[in-house]
């Protein structure tokens, strides 16, 4: 790895946990289209870059989610009883989309998942719909459910789960600020079950490619750690000064300008 990309990874590390803190997606969001130019850039088989941009975004989630939930902990904004029935199903969907789905998708199918999940996310958070005064978070079998369908979406796009566990938890009436708490915190057990699936089912990988663990580029993933466990505490802290409306139109606007670019790798793919 040249110093040039040394100090991008660094910069995008900051910048990734800045924006878990903030807005409690995991970094991911941020850094897998970064990731998918760097590896180009670094001259990665075109077959697997966005595998492990993905794999190495989300294994970097192991970290922020850490250093963030700290400082969402700390205001006491974590709905910690929604976090430990959502576990269990993100930890399954987690291990059934990195260790089985993940490795037999073309990247190109990838990067359109990624792009069309990423609009709606942004989409969902624009459109500012009042939820049913009512409504509440289902049952312990429906939010177990909802979040394994979380846990494995996410597993195919390399992110902490905040692009739908935000807007989820948003309808079902929990104030924004809680929901980017929990989000946060719902991001390790995310992180931990996809990060094994990563590595077991990308072996092969590990044994032809320098650098890989599985799916994981390690020296990319030691790059974006130092810096991005800095700033998740900044980010979170930050999250709870700012005005619910401008975190929205934040988490909005970044989502779009990802999708955008996603969706345009999905078409070079398949062109």
């Amino acid at each position: 790895m040249d110093i040039a990309m040394l100090v991008f990874l660094l910069l995008l590390g900051a910048g990734a946990g800045f924006a878990a803190g903030l807005l409690g997606i995991g970094g991911g969001m941020v850094l897998v289209p970064f990731l998918t130019m760097l590896f180009g850039w670094h001259g990665m088989a075109d077959d697997l870059i966005v595998h492990a941009a993905i794999a190495t975004s989300m294994t970097s989630i192991l970290f922020t989610s850490i250093s963030s939930v700290r400082a969402h902990h700390a205001a006491r904004a974590v709905v910690w009883h929604v976090v430990a029935v959502m576990a269990p199903g993100l930890i399954i969907g987690g291990l059934l989309a990195g260790g089985a789905v993940f490795a037999a998708l073309h990247t190109g199918w990838l990067s359109a998942f990624f792009a069309v999940f990423v609009a709606y996310s942004g989409y969902s958070m624009l459109r500012n719909t009042k939820p049913k005064p009512t409504r509440q978070l289902p049952g312990m079998v429906g939010t177990s459910a909802a979040g394994a369908g979380i846990g494995f979406i996410s597993g195919l796009v390399g992110a902490g789960g905040g692009f739908l566990s935000v807007p989820f938890m948003v309808w079902c009436n929990v104030p924004l600020r809680n929901a980017v708490a929990t989000s946060a915190a719902l991001g390790f057990p995310i992180a931990l079950a996809n990060s094994a699936g990563y590595v077991i089912s990308g072996l092969r990988e590990a044994n032809t490619t320098p650098g890989m663990i599985g799916y994981i580029y390690w020296p990319a993933l030691l790059a974006l750690v130092c810096t991005s466990v800095l700033t998740a505490p900044m980010g979170a802290r930050l999250a709870h000064r700012l005005p619910v409306g401008t975190v929205k139109r934040i988490f909005a606007i970044l989502l779009f300008a990802l999708a955008i670019f996603m969706a345009y790798k999905a078409w070079r793919a398949f062109a």
